[in-house]
């Protein structure tokens, strides 16, 4: 089972804090469950209006006729079935092209011990997956990829990240989907469109969906 602690956000919403989670696979895989049994039985979650994943927490908004003491039991109900260990399904699978040019690659390879080819065979030679988003839109935090990648953020950051680079940050790797401020450490630079509002939906990175980094010149 998946433990957890619940917490009143109002109102109008109940935040699930999963226990023991540092890779985020759990709390991706409760609000994975969650949005599945609201498919399959829509008048036991009804007035939930929304199921927002996060880092470690998953983030329900109500409306009538839901309330927090009885969403709170239907939570607690699907988490006690859930497996801690369980495999999160894959909702979707992208190619993201990279130019492996970042400024930070060097202190990268350092860091780690892996060298600038050492960074770009890590980065490229596992897939990761998107736990969660935030940040800005179109902003995927990305878990799953190989463990040597994990890196602490810069200790100051950049008042300029352009749109497009790739970083790292503790566990976890990231695109900016615009330009920005930022502190992660910057390995590469992609051109694919993150978030666009022409396209349903918008983000290309949502929750589940697994991400396979190329790099771009050695597919030259």
């Amino acid at each position: 089972m998946i433990e957890l602690r619940l917490l009143p956000m109002g109102q109008d919403a109940v935040l699930a804090e999963v226990v023991g989670d540092p890779a985020g696979d759990r709390a991706l895989g409760l609000a994975m469950a969650i949005e599945s049994a609201r498919g399959c039985d829509p008048a036991a979650w009804a007035g939930v209006t929304d199921v927002v994943p996060g880092a470690t927490t998953v983030l329900l908004r109500l409306g009538a006729p839901a309330t927090t003491a009885s969403v709170g039991a239907a939570v607690r109900a699907l988490a006690a079935g859930l497996g801690a260990t369980a495999a999160v399904p894959i909702t979707a699978e992208v190619t993201i092209e990279v130019d492996y040019d970042g400024p930070d690659l060097d202190e990268i390879g350092e860091l780690t011990g892996l060298g600038r080819g050492g960074v770009v065979a890590a980065h490229t030679g596992t897939p990761w997956r998107v736990a969660f988003g935030g940040f800005a839109p179109g902003f995927g935090y990305l878990v799953g990829g190989d463990p040597r990648l994990h890196v602490p953020r810069r200790p100051a950051p950049r008042t300029r990240v352009p749109a497009g680079a790739v970083g790292l940050a503790g566990s976890f790797s990231g695109i900016y989907p615009r330009e920005s401020p930022g502190g992660w450490q910057l390995l590469g630079r992609t051109d694919a469109a993150l978030w666009d509002l022409d396209r349903d939906p918008p983000a290309l990175l949502r929750p589940g969906t697994a991400v396979r980094f190329v790099d771009l010149r050695g597919s030259r």
